[in-house]
């Protein structure tokens, strides 16, 4: 076979294992959808579940997964963000970082089951709070913390050292060369980054059959803060979608359980695939806007030397 022979074979053979990964992305989608066939009526997902008859809804799961992802989110950002920068612009490179990094590797590859039963018994059992919202988003940002902190500190070592280098020559000091030029510069990898972990929490189901439990108490906006059937309160228990997924299936206390599940297990994909298209439309958008900013900038600069 000659060389242009080999390259039709193997561009066909790639060719052919992409196809085959899509057809099973769009079959598996198209099996869910069909199952959960009315999962947009809003009587479905705002309505209230039955323990006793057909019918109901999935609304305090929903306001359960949204709130929960929110503080998930809230906390483990920031941490993220602070250990990304201390790791690619201050720490120096010996045991500590090397330590540091291990750390980081065990806990990446840690199950979600073993990091539900450490919930348990720290957020749940030392702590007396029981099941809680707060003790599973504390949880969750322990699986999150190594994946969004390698995704900043990946981010802000991207960023091209002329920008660095610009920076301080025209006198900015590390801090300012870091919040002004490089974080800018580090954003839309960032947040696709974070998008992409709000997914991943969006979907988990062990972690919070361990921490926030499996009931969701009467919501009431009209109630105390204090009271567990406030939706804000976050020492409150919490069953989120994926819980209530697993739930139906295991225990099946409704007459059509199957039915609630599929359509629960489609909104879950439809969410989970929003989260993907907005984690890409998110970072186009952002590198767009400050690729535009740099080039008007840099034309504010020709103007002003030929002036």
């Amino acid at each position: 076979m000659t060389a242009r022979m080999i390259d039709k074979v193997w561009t066909g053979i790639f060719y052919a294992v992409a196809a085959a990964v899509i057809g099973l992305l769009v079959f598996f989608f198209a099996v869910v959808l069909s199952k959960g066939a009315g999962f947009w009526q809003p009587e479905f997902l705002f309505g209230r579940p039955s323990n006793t008859q057909a019918g109901g809804g999935i609304g305090p799961q929903l306001i359960n997964s949204f709130y929960l992802l929110g503080v998930a989110l809230f906390l483990s950002v920031p941490l993220s963000l602070g250990a990304g920068v201390y790791l690619a612009e201050y720490a120096k490179q010996g045991r500590i970082v090397g330590m540091i990094r291990l750390c980081l590797e065990a806990m990446a590859s840690l199950p979600s089951i073993v990091v539900g039963l450490f919930g348990l018994l720290a957020f749940v059992t030392l702590t007396g709070w029981g099941y809680t919202l707060l003790g599973g988003a504390l949880a969750v940002t322990i699986i999150n913390l190594p994946g969004l902190t390698r995704i900043c500190e990946t981010a802000i070592l991207d960023v091209p050292a002329s920008i660095r280098e610009g920076s301080l020559a025209l006198g900015a000091t590390r801090w300012q060369t870091l919040v002004k030029a490089v974080l800018p510069a580090a954003i839309p990898q960032m947040v696709t980054g974070v998008i992409l972990a709000a997914g991943r929490i969006f979907g988990e189901a062990a972690v919070f059959i361990y921490t926030a439990g499996l009931t969701t108490p009467m919501l009431r906006w009209d109630a105390d803060w204090g009271s567990s059937a406030h939706p804000l309160n976050v020492f409150r228990p919490a069953e989120t979608l994926t819980v209530h997924i697993w739930k139906l299936n295991s225990e099946g206390i409704v007459p059509d359980a199957k039915l609630i599940a599929a359509k629960s297990a489609a909104v879950l994909m439809v969410a989970v695939l929003l989260f993907n298209l907005a984690a890409r439309l998110t970072s186009s958008l952002l590198a767009r806007h400050f690729s535009g900013s740099q080039r008007a900038r840099r034309g504010r600069m020709k103007r002003n030397k030929a002036a």
